[in-house]
């Protein structure tokens, strides 16, 4: 049986199909395993990076040199796809990872703005929130880190995907305005609604997230992930 972690996995993965050789970007587990994925099925061209220095391989080997004046270039000429998380993204795609509360006197102090505007102006940027609520999906980010729809520039903007542990989401609205793509089996769109802070737009037929194959079961369960740890981030329900 598949878990709603393995659905995730498989959402993610999607995120990269068909982009060709760019450098794949995932941040945090459930992410990585998708571009991972990607790369062993149907995106082989997909680059992946040790996160510092190197491309690497299917296997951790170094098979290249990216030292940072060359990963500047890809990130500003839309040579990248980056999954970046999100404490909190509005209905068009606005994302905070800065501060929760008013900039003046925030509640809480978070990572900073980091990259976030870079990436979202300069390349493709999809989102992975491994706990769908209220509090993350905002009627009003407090503050905007990355950059949506309602006020991008230049033409590498493009959120292709948010995917969360209910979800997948996407902007292929007439106002970019986010819409609820497919649901996770197990998963019911009344739920995703309750657990969204503003409307979402939802056709009258909400499909599943797809099956993953049995070859891509086992990758994920054998090869990239044996350890299970994807089912820490996402608990079965």
């Amino acid at each position: 049986m598949t878990t709603r972690a393995e659905y995730c996995v498989i959402a993610c993965a999607e995120a990269w199909r068909d982009n060709g050789e760019v450098l794949a970007s995932p941040m945090g587990l459930v992410p990585s395993f998708g571009a991972r994925l990607a790369k062993r099925t149907f995106s082989p061209d997909l680059l992946l990076t040790d996160g510092e220095a190197l491309l690497v391989g299917l296997d951790g080997e170094p098979e290249g040199w990216l030292p940072y004046r060359r990963h500047l270039t890809m990130v500003t000429g839309g040579r990248r796809h980056v999954m970046m998380g999100a404490s909190q993204i509005d209905r068009y795609g606005n994302q905070n990872i800065s501060c929760i509360g008013d900039w003046e006197r925030p509640a809480r102090q978070l990572l900073g703005v980091r990259g976030a505007p870079v990436n979202t102006l300069n390349n493709p940027v999809s989102y992975w929130i491994p706990r769908h609520s209220t509090r993350v999906f905002v009627e009003r980010v407090d503050m905007v880190s990355g950059v949506g729809h309602d006020r991008a520039v230049g033409p590498y903007h493009r959120l292709p995907r948010v995917v969360s542990d209910l979800g997948v989401f996407d902007f292929e609205t007439p106002d970019r305005t986010m819409r609820l793509a497919s649901v996770h089996p197990g998963v019911t769109v009344d739920e995703v609604r309750a657990a969204t802070g503003f409307t979402l737009v939802t056709g009258d037929d909400v499909p599943f997230t797809r099956e993953p194959t049995a070859e891509e079961l086992r990758l994920i369960r054998e090869v990239i992930d044996p350890k299970g740890l994807r089912e820490r981030e996402v608990p079965a329900r």
